[in-house]
């Protein structure tokens, strides 16, 4: 039997770890909010929110301290930090199609293997919600997806072909889940690192594409 998957914390904690000093950073809607809460604090990077903040911090959870002006992607009450700066949306757009975001933390509904992305509308849905996936899947410097690695019917959402309308072509570049984090590269979708109990095997029935075992497969290390 695999072991338990990892919950939406851990999935962000893991995603941390791809930030560095000094980087320019979006964080999507849904589990790619909670980094703000997770990146560690001798890290010194600016979060970039489309809606018309940089530099923001923490979500915050005790209503009392929240500021309703200051909200991140997801609508939830950011944390003032010295320097926040307020942006109008075509400044904060600006930045975003002038390719100065470093990372892009996006979630999905799909991602094939060739790192299409999937992510606005829902499967079996008519209508979705586009906000500003679409200029961050283009002109980010790196896309990282969250995400569950399968949707509530435990079918794949890494799969060969996206059957939901594609946000962007070829823009993902790692994925990171319940289960495993994968680098999309040319040759194919690259199992890096699995959630401890797992094997190649549990994961890959759990995957439309075939997996390339990395040759330093390895357990996440959330330490």
């Amino acid at each position: 039997m695999p072991g338990p998957r990892l919950d939406h914390y851990a999935i962000a904690l893991r995603i941390t770890r791809e930030f560095k000093e000094g980087m320019l950073v979006n964080l999507g809607a849904g589990i790619p909010t909670l980094c703000s809460n997770l990146i560690p604090s001798d890290l010194d990077i600016l979060l970039h929110s489309e809606n018309g903040m940089v530099g923001y911090g923490p979500v915050i959870q005790d209503p009392e301290r929240a500021d309703p002006t200051l909200i991140n992607a997801g609508g939830q009450p950011a944390e003032y930090r010295p320097g926040l700066a307020i942006i109008d949306h075509a400044e904060s757009f600006a930045m975003v199609r002038g390719g100065f975001i470093d990372i892009s933390v996006l979630g999905a509904y799909q991602v094939s293997a060739r790192g299409d992305l999937a992510n606005t509308v829902m499967p079996g849905k008519q209508i979705g919600s586009l906000g500003g996936a679409q200029d961050l899947a283009f002109r980010a410097k790196r896309l990282i997806v969250a995400m569950s690695h399968t949707d509530k019917g435990d079918r794949p959402k890494l799969v060969k072909e996206c059957s939901t309308p594609i946000t962007a072509p070829a823009c993902v570049k790692l994925i990171v889940t319940d289960i495993a984090v994968i680098e999309i590269a040319p040759d194919g979708p690259i199992l890096r690192e699995h959630a401890p109990g797992w094997t190649v095997r549990e994961i890959q029935d759990l995957t439309e594409p075939q997996l390339i075992v990395a040759d330093d497969f390895r357990e996440i290390d959330l330490a």
